[in-house]
């Protein structure tokens, strides 16, 4: 909708269609600044546990071109883009665009506003003072409305639009060595919104000393054992939130046959009663009672020590979840913990060692870059020991030269003609 005094009486609905503004959108006065809240994402509980989202008018009735794209992507895919989604959704009733007129020019305007890192005199209503997107939720963006509008045309709504997105570029070094059969490739997709691939990025590590630091402040066996699977696993929070007792063999020869080593399973399960899920989705099954596939991850000494410790002296006896991680204290005590949990007590933690605020990735970067220095600079190593996708990945975010290093003070003294 238009943001602005009230005068029509009828709106143009995404889908071309005359709609009563009232069934549109509904706006309020809130200190002087106009709110507008139209679409909404639902969430949908299904009776395997699983969840699906998808995207409703105030009324309750279910935005249809946004459902039928939403039922195409993957369990975890789904519930990004439906957020991701709802925004652009939003931002078309306020400009008055209908799907069948929406043009590329009008989607880089899009991608322009919600990156913006100064907003404009009236702010951005329609996202209700959400902070700007940042470079990797851009890209998300990016690729999401590009699926959206590919779907659309494959319907028969904006065509042009489609064919505008639908292009490629000559595959890089870098696609071909990723690819199965690269070599053969001619061609590679294209996203006309995507907006410039940083090359270089430095990732905000744990502060030095954090783990031994918050070793020694945090209260439960529970929390030293997730400061340190954090530290020396390279465990994203999700990854270990999500984790069951039957994805651990931490013993040498476990029945997997997989690693001969203690290690751990990061299994992706949608349907995990605490809502945490692997990020990546390789296969894995039981057989025999025991896990095998996911992905496979190398247990320290100290990750035996801090599981041991948390389960013979805080882990509850009846917990039917089989889950790792569980609330100890209050009216969920027993229940499995949250992601939202975790970080929250990390935060406090780190408020009491001031160490500032902590986030669980930041150990991921601090696990990445140690590995990738003990090895010295190999990068398969380094994606097999943290979960990466790809090896590119790895040398994009973390090979950089290390500025502590003595060779790196070295060359510059020599460079500035200092020494031999």
């Amino acid at each position: 909708m238009f943001v602005g005094p009230v005068s029509c009486l009828v709106a143009y609905s995404l889908t071309g269609h005359v709609r009563d503004v009232r069934h549109v959108a509904w706006e309020a006065c809130v200190s002087g600044q106009l709110v507008i809240g139209i679409l909404r994402v639902q969430v949908l509980e299904r009776g395997d546990g699983t969840r699906s989202f998808t995207i409703v008018w105030p009324e309750g009735a279910v935005h249809a071109e946004a459902d039928r794209f939403l039922r195409t992507r993957e369990p975890g895919t789904d519930r990004t883009y439906a957020y991701l989604l709802v925004d652009h959704l939003r931002w078309l009733e306020r400009e008055c665009l209908p799907l069948a007129s929406v043009t590329l020019s009008d989607l880089q305007r899009y991608m322009g506003a919600v990156g913006a890192k100064v907003s404009g005199p009236f702010g951005l209503p329609w996202r209700e003072g959400k902070r700007p997107y940042g470079q990797a939720t851009l890209s998300l963006t990016a690729a999401c409305l590009k699926g959206f509008y590919l779907h659309q045309a494959a319907l028969g709504v904006n065509e042009d639009l489609g064919r505008q997105l639908d292009r490629a570029r000559l595959p890089s070094r870098a696609d071909r060595n990723r690819a199965l059969l690269g070599h053969v490739k001619t061609a590679m997709p294209s996203n006309p919104l995507a907006p410039k691939q940083v090359r270089r990025r430095h990732p905000k590590m744990a502060p030095e000393g954090a783990k031994e630091t918050l070793l020694e402040t945090v209260r439960s066996a529970r929390d030293r054992l997730v400061v340190t699977w954090l530290a020396d696993g390279g465990f994203r929070v999700g990854e270990l939130c999500g984790l069951h007792l039957e994805d651990l063999h931490l013993r040498e020869g476990a029945g997997c046959r997989q690693c001969r080593s203690p290690h751990v399973h990061v299994c992706h399960r949608p349907a995990n009663p605490n809502r945490a899920a692997a990020k990546t989705k390789p296969e894995w099954y039981v057989e025999d009672g025991t896990v095998h596939g996911g992905l496979i991850r190398r247990a320290s000494p100290a990750m035996i020590h801090t599981y041991f410790e948390y389960m013979t002296t805080e882990y509850p006896r009846a917990a039917g979840h089989g889950m790792l991680l569980v609330q100890l204290h209050g009216d969920r005590a027993g229940e499995p913990w949250t992601t939202d949990g975790a970080r929250r007590m990390l935060s406090r933690a780190g408020k009491r060692a001031e160490l500032g605020r902590i986030k669980p990735h930041g150990f991921r970067h601090s696990f990445a870059t140690a590995v990738l220095d003990a090895s010295g600079g190999d990068l398969v190593v380094t994606r097999e020991a943290g979960g990466w996708a790809s090896a590119a990945t790895v040398d994009e975010i973390y090979a950089h030269a290390d500025v502590h290093d003595p060779g790196f003070a070295r060359a510059l003294s020599k460079a500035w003609g200092e020494g031999e």
